[in-house]
């Protein structure tokens, strides 16, 4: 069974020919307008709706879908979120780039092999993301997720290691 991503949400119609405003995640604006397929998630079921055109328009996409050419066709999707398989993202990422849910969980280790803790969540402060480390003492740190930083993930071993800098992780 294929597991589904959400890659944005359809906000509202636009003009009166079924376009749909759909908003999606930050600085992903070229990865969403490449995409030619997604999926709704209606009665438990994720139904696709093939992409006929994206446009960028500020903050959101404009995006008409094929077979809808109205806007009481667009209506019922309104406040939707927008759905892709899983596989469709990871062959976008690149080498040095992870899904945030196969990193929450993972150890986190210094550079001397000692364990420091594991993280707990991922955001993103504008300008890198940060990962969230809860420590032995239950203290939780925000690690900027840069490779001076993080010199090694390992999905794998579920372990990341980094270059704990002298006030960076309070343990």
């Amino acid at each position: 069974m294929s597991k589904y991503i959400s890659v944005g949400k359809i906000l509202n119609f636009h003009g009166i020919q079924g376009e749909a405003k759909v908003g999606y995640s930050k600085n992903q604006q070229d990865f969403f307008c490449s995409l030619k397929e997604v999926f709704v998630l209606s009665e438990h079921e994720y139904v696709p709706l093939k992409i006929k055109s994206c446009r960028l328009n500020k903050s959101f996409a404009i995006v008409k879908f094929e077979g809808i050419n109205s806007i009481n066709d667009i209506l019922p999707y309104k406040n939707s979120l927008l759905f892709v398989q899983e596989e469709t993202i990871r062959e976008s990422l690149d080498e040095d780039e992870f899904l945030i849910d196969e990193l929450v969980g993972l150890e986190v280790f210094d550079t001397n092999d000692r364990k420091i803790g594991f993280i707990i969540g991922v955001s993103n402060n504008g300008a890198t993301d940060l990962l969230s480390v809860k420590t032995k003492s239950k203290k939780v740190s925000l690690v900027p997720f840069v490779k001076a930083i993080v010199t090694h993930v390992s999905i794998k071993d579920k372990k990341v290691v980094i270059n704990n800098l002298e006030g960076l992780v309070e343990e």
